[in-house]
């Protein structure tokens, strides 16, 4: 992505704004009593990037992708991930057919992946092989199979459910598929406040149809004024020092990183950080990423790409802590800010 500054009008600033603050809106009202959640599901499919929710059963994780997709008005697919699921089931296969001169000939059959928004529900059921179809889908957009590459739709989103491993039958995710995830974020139980609101005007739990759905012209618009959002070298110097303070290896790092982290994040991490926070300044209304933009999305963009030792899970240090630690020791003081007047304040 080009990082040089580009021409962004006001009006179309403005007009962006306002369609994802539209977006955010109507997600709040459909799905009642998580604002927060919300918001960085949003910020993250402006990101272009796929996104990992983790929860117990029944807490609206499903109904939270399902909506999304209607607003967004993209082609959807679910995929119910299962012990018994093979790749092909996701990907597609080759059918031998005979033709009507009595050849016989393969022809390929699109699996449920050649769509804009694939919904893996419970992702983690599913066996490590099933698994790993994704990971050239997630990261090239296409799929290969018998030496023939082909190209997905666009965009092209994985939004993943999957229950805490701790659950019986599941399979925890290889850290090379994770690391394909832009966010991974926790859906906690909903609230007594939530729960009374939900059983007293939606019979069978049922939320409400979406009152309008984005355009893909209005999409596309969207997606391009986003990539315009600006983000200034010191900007891109602060999450470079983030994600190489959660390195062991790191110079720099805290004694608490190099006592209970095994490997910190990748350049992918930094790259996802950056993309991330410019939709946090979009939603802000803003032409330009500032340093608190890139604070609150760096937990849940780093949060799976930690791997801590057995010392941390033996004492019970989450990656959460340690990334939330990290965030108030790297300093922002030394950064050189006079490309940008707009971080001064910031």
């Amino acid at each position: 992505m080009n990082n040089e500054k580009q021409l962004l009008s006001k009006d179309d600033l403005v007009m962006a704004y306002e369609d994802a603050k539209r977006i955010l809106v109507e997600l709040d009202k459909i799905l009642i009593g998580r604002p927060e959640l919300h918001r960085l599901v949003l910020i993250g499919i402006l990101s272009r990037g796929h996104i990992l929710l983790e929860g117990l059963p029944g807490v609206g994780k499903t109904a939270l992708i399902k909506t999304l997709g209607c607003l967004l008005g993209l082609k959807f697919s679910r995929v119910q991930f299962t012990p018994d699921l093979m790749p092909g089931d996701i990907l597609g296969a080759y059918i031998l057919q005979q033709a009507a001169d009595g050849r016989r000939e393969t022809e390929f059959r699109p699996g449920p992946i050649f769509t804009n928004i694939l919904l893996a529900d419970e992702i983690n059921r599913a066996s490590p092989k099933t698994q790993s179809a994704l990971l050239e889908a997630m990261q090239e957009k296409c799929v290969t199979l018998m030496g023939n590459t082909r190209k997905l739709p666009e965009p092209f989103f994985v939004l993943a459910s999957q229950n805490p491993i701790e659950l019986e039958g599941t399979y925890a995710l290889p850290e090379a598929q994770l690391d394909r995830f832009l966010f991974k974020l926790e859906v906690s139980a909903a609230s007594v406040e939530t729960m009374k609101t939900i059983i007293s005007s939606r019979r069978h739990g049922e939320p409400p149809l979406p009152s309008f759905e984005v355009s893909p012209e209005r999409l596309d618009k969207l997606f391009a004024i986003m990539d315009k959002i600006y983000l200034s070298d010191a900007v891109a110097d602060y999450i470079a020092r983030l994600v190489d303070a959660t390195s062991p290896f790191s110079e720099t790092a805290m004694t608490k990183v190099k006592d209970y982290v095994q490997y910190g994040a990748s350049p992918r991490a930094a790259i996802a950080v950056a993309e991330s926070a410019r939709g946090v300044a979009l939603l802000a209304g803003r032409p330009t990423v500032g340093f608190k933009d890139v604070k609150e999305v760096f937990v849940p963009a780093l949060n799976h790409r930690v791997l801590l030792n057995y010392k941390a899970r033996f004492e019970g240090i989450t990656a959460r802590n340690l990334l939330e630690e990290i965030l108030e020791k790297v300093s922002v003081a030394d950064l050189d800010i006079s490309d940008d007047i707009s971080l001064k304040e910031k």
